[in-house]
């Protein structure tokens, strides 16, 4: 696998399990967790009516939008190349620009139609997203686009 693929794969794969596993141990071990995420692409009727597919359908379009934004981690740090060596502070910097994007962004523009402003604020979703989701993306990044994890103890730049 070619180390762009794996590390969008990785990246994503990591992100959407953390931020599952938080999901369905902050809201509830509920279908209507990830029936919620298809609300975005089908309406909030047809998710919650639609039973374990429409919670199936959810859980791969949670998966699909971790893949996306995983990609777009990767392809901007080929350009910058200080998100890899600034793996941890990226990650998890980026955690906080994927929270507000997709509840200001990619939200208000689904099926859901929820309002753009003001922004939601949730303490630990935005931790969350920081931490089980932002920051598994930068490290599979760097390891994956830079050879290996760096440590702190590694010498040079």
């Amino acid at each position: 696998m070619k180390p762009l693929t794996r590390a969008i794969v990785w990246g994503g794969l990591l992100a959407g399990t953390g931020d599952l596993v938080f999901a369905l141990s902050y809201y509830g071990m509920k279908l209507r967790v990830f029936q919620g995420v298809a609300a975005g692409l089908v309406g909030r009727e047809a998710a919650f009516a639609g039973g374990p597919a429409t919670f199936a359908l959810g859980v791969a379009l949670h998966y699909g939008i971790a893949l996306i934004w995983a990609a777009i981690f990767c392809v901007v740090a080929l350009r910058l190349p200080a998100l890899l060596r600034n793996a941890t502070a990226a990650g998890l910097a980026y955690g906080f620009v994927v929270y507000f994007g997709m509840n200001n962004v990619v939200l208000p523009l689904s099926a859901l139609h929820t309002p753009f402003w003001p922004p939601k604020l949730d303490a630990a979703a935005i931790a969350a997203h920081c931490f089980v989701f932002g920051f598994p993306i930068g490290l599979a990044a760097r390891r994956a686009l830079l050879g290996g994890p760096r440590t702190l103890t590694t010498a040079g730049p």
